[in-house]
């Protein structure tokens, strides 16, 4: 069963997928992660993407999808994977889908977890996280037992600049610019469901567990 993540940065998509590997034994492929070990293991794809990444440039789709190729050839991912992060741009998921027709794959389930722009917002500008220890809060969901101070080590929590609410607004306009076509590319296909990511993240999994089987 190989399936692709979709949702906006926030969404909670990677924690389904995560999820998502344990209950069906298959890898979670997220490509950041793909890169780093790549990169750390110093492979020739690796080298050839600390390049780019070391000009401050996004990696070019053929490489990208070398790369990925590269991981889902391995033994674990014989019985599928769940992708995240990839594809992010119609271009991406075109060379996807023509580098596994060769192979005679292809992708069996898209799985778009929704959440309103709003709600995004107010979920990753609420969290807060402790410099020194690494513990992560959430203003409204998960807050600390004292104000601004962590509970684990008394360190003052900060707002990473990730989830200052400018950057998610922008990260979001790049989403709904970039990837958002991908949901009427794969809704064409037949092979996209949607989700409620506003619920409660058991219940989301419990959704998509209903779609998968």
């Amino acid at each position: 069963m190989k399936i692709i993540m979709l949702g906006a940065p926030g969404a909670g998509k990677g924690t389904q997928a995560k999820l998502i590997a344990e209950r069906y034994q298959i890898p979670h492929v997220s490509t950041g992660d793909i890169f780093r070990a790549n990169i750390k293991n110093g492979t020739e794809l690796g080298r050839e993407a600390k390049k780019y990444m070391d000009q401050g440039l996004l990696v070019p789709d053929e490489l990208t999808v070398k790369i990925l190729l590269d991981r889902v050839a391995q033994e674990d991912c014989r019985n599928g994977y769940v992708l995240d992060g990839f594809p992010r741009t119609i271009p991406q998921a075109q060379v996807l889908d023509e580098a596994l027709a060769k192979l005679n794959e292809k992708i069996d389930h898209v799985i778009d977890v929704d959440v309103p722009d709003e709600n995004i917002v107010r979920r990753m500008s609420g969290r807060r996280a402790c410099p020194k220890c690494g513990a992560t809060y959430h203003i409204e969901h998960i807050p600390p037992k004292k104000e601004g101070i962590c509970d684990g080590c008394g360190s003052e929590l900060v707002l990473r600049d990730d989830d200052r609410e400018e950057t998610v607004l922008n990260r979001l306009k790049v989403y709904h610019e970039q990837t958002q076509p991908l949901i009427d590319f794969y809704a064409k296909k037949g092979v996209l469901n949607t989700v409620d990511g506003t619920m409660d993240m058991q219940d989301v999994f419990k959704a998509v567990t209903d779609i998968l089987g």
